[in-house]
């Protein structure tokens, strides 16, 4: 198990339910086989931008990290596709890895990932119905632009 893994896990757990201690964290990670000590989730919670509030850990507001996708969409992305599951966007040559980087800032629950080449983007999704949704939701971003 990674420093990644465990902080991913970190966030799903208080993203999903309210957790108010590290002791209850630790107990919720132990639930899913992660063994953590409480210097550790310190350090984890620190990194990522954790504080604990009245209703538990929260997530501070994330920095500004570049320009945002709808900027970005408008400019370079030139069509979306859909086969299943996945949503393939093609964007002007040497765009695709700023816009996916873009779309995964947004944190679209859609969206499990991407995957980015040069001018074509893999959306992934959860299933075909959620990836039919993403494909009119970017759709309608191109017909906006």
């Amino acid at each position: 198990m990674t420093k990644t893994y465990r902080q991913g896990q970190i966030l799903k757990l208080i993203r999903g339910k309210r957790i108010h201690t590290q002791e209850e964290l630790a107990a919720e990670l132990k639930n899913q086989g992660i063994a953590a000590t409480q210097v550790t989730l310190s350090r984890d919670l620190r990194d990522l931008r954790l504080v604990k509030t009245r209703d538990g850990y929260q997530e501070v507001a994330p920095e500004e990290t570049g320009p945002a996708f709808t900027m970005l969409a408008a400019e370079f992305l030139k069509d979306v596709l859909r086969a299943q599951n996945l949503v393939v966007l093609k964007t002007s040559p040497g765009h695709a890895n700023s816009v996916a980087v873009a779309l995964d800032s947004e944190g679209w629950p859609q969206v499990v990932g991407t995957i980015a080449g040069d001018d074509t983007i893999l959306v992934i999704a959860p299933d075909n119905p959620t990836a039919e949704a993403v494909q009119e939701k970017l759709l309608d971003l191109l017909e906006r632009s």
